[in-house]
């Protein structure tokens, strides 16, 4: 009787550690999935970002220009002005 209780010992013994084994593997596996989505995510944010400041700076640029032709129209009236 006592070699029966011992192999069932063991056996719920070895449930037990097949258990956690599982346990610490879907652990990593959820860990390493969550780690990719934040690695796609950050990659996401770094990619409109930088298309938001594509964008400003394309703005800025326009505005420049269109800054700088309304300073060389005012010059070229004055210069006419003056003509």
């Amino acid at each position: 009787m006592s070699t029966l209780r011992q192999f069932s010992e063991k056996e719920r013994d070895y449930h037990a550690y097949q258990a956690r084994q599982n346990y610490l593997r879907q652990q990593r596996t959820i860990q390493f999935e969550r780690d990719e989505l934040e690695q796609e995510l950050n990659q996401e944010r770094k990619a409109k970002e930088f298309e938001r400041l594509t964008k400003e700076e394309a703005l800025q640029a326009k505005n420049d220009a269109l800054a700088e032709n309304e300073r060389l129209k005012a010059l070229l009236a004055k210069h006419n002005l003056d003509a």
